[in-house]
């Protein structure tokens, strides 16, 4: 297991410009606390309240005098529709000179069957398809920058281990249903097709935004991981209706309130894969704490369904007003 201490083994930051999604509270938050120490070029901490993240962004400063000279910026964003998505990136793409790192962060897990804005399941449309949408429109910024000297873009994606406990049967994504609530499968179940589909973008994103057939660190653009966390004590769990749901609404926290870890402690896995040594991270992988290779379901490493995701959400993403993804490298 690497031995990561965020107090010194993530670089000076100067001049580069990092995004965080979800950054209002729980890892989000400790991410860009852990970034602010480190002298950033720019900071964007996107949230869907504004409030919180002033709050968010008020204690993030109140860390040290290093994180009260940041600069760091709210970006007003809700996962769950596509408008504020493409609104917010849109804002990025204007202003920022570079991007260097995209934290796909943000999410909601295990809240009740409802669609998002845009018609979608709503722990798919917010945690996976708003993020696909951000990531697409960022890309072209992303590339730039992965062009400039010294430069090492980075997309590190949340996920969880629900992606492999929670499996829906019949192939892993239900690409014919997730334009409904899904009410028939369970709310645990949609948050592991959810976390699926982030670790597949993650795979998929390393695939095509190489340089050659190998992802290797000499062949990246960038490089795109997923990961899961570890058991945090964050306010992501929802609490979904029903008997099974009931002991997600209570049980689970409570028993997250006793073997969890902080926030701080949490956010290493997020953060080795965002700064640690590019030879020692393997390109498209799976993460779990801190940067060892998590285990696997049956769909993780699922290349014919990568494909068939990415084709899906670029045809989806193109019907809400979407430019589609630039051009990619050559690959298998």
């Amino acid at each position: 297991m690497p031995n990561f201490n965020p107090e010194t083994d993530i670089p000076d930051l100067s001049g580069k410009v990092c995004l965080v999604t979800g950054g209002n509270a729980g890892l989000g938050e400790a991410t860009l606390a852990a970034l602010a120490q480190h002298r950033p070029g720019k900071l964007y901490l996107a949230a869907r309240s504004r409030a919180r993240a002033e709050a968010a962004v008020a204690r993030i400063r109140a860390t040290s005098a290093a994180a009260a000279a940041a600069d760091i910026e709210i970006v007003d964003m809700d996962l769950a529709s596509l408008e504020s998505v493409a609104e917010a990136a849109a804002k990025i793409v204007r202003e920022a000179p570079r991007l260097d790192l995209l934290q796909l962060n943000g999410g909601i897990a295990m809240v009740p069957h409802a669609t998002t804005a845009d018609g979608y399941e709503v722990q798919f449309g917010t945690n996976y398809l708003g993020h696909a949408l951000l990531t697409q429109l960022l890309m072209p910024k992303l590339l730039a920058t992965a062009k400039l000297p010294g430069a090492d873009v980075r997309i590190v994606s949340m996920s969880s281990v629900g992606h492999r406990k929670f499996e829906l049967e019949d192939g892993g994504i239900l690409f014919d249903e997730v334009k409904t609530d899904m009410r028939r499968h369970t709310a645990q179940q949609l948050y592991g097709q959810a976390m699926l589909a982030k670790v597949l973008l993650a795979r998929e994103l390393a695939r095509r935004y190489s340089t050659g057939p190998d992802p290797s660190p000499q062949q990246r653009q960038i490089t795109a991981t997923s990961l899961h966390p570890g058991t945090v004590k964050t306010g992501v769990w929802g609490g979904a209706t029903g008997a099974s749901g009931l002991v997600w609404k209570f049980v689970v926290p409570a028993m997250v309130a006793l073997t969890g870890v902080s926030n701080a402690e949490g956010a290493k896995t997020q953060l080795w894969l965002s700064f640690a040594d590019s030879r020692d991270v393997e390109n498209g992988r799976y993460y779990e704490p801190v940067g060892q290779l998590g285990a696997e379901g049956r769909y993780t490493s699922d290349d014919a369904l990568a494909r068939t995701l990415w084709e899906w959400t670029e045809t989806e993403l193109a019907a809400h007003g979407a430019p589609g993804w630039p051009p990619v490298a050559a690959g298998p």
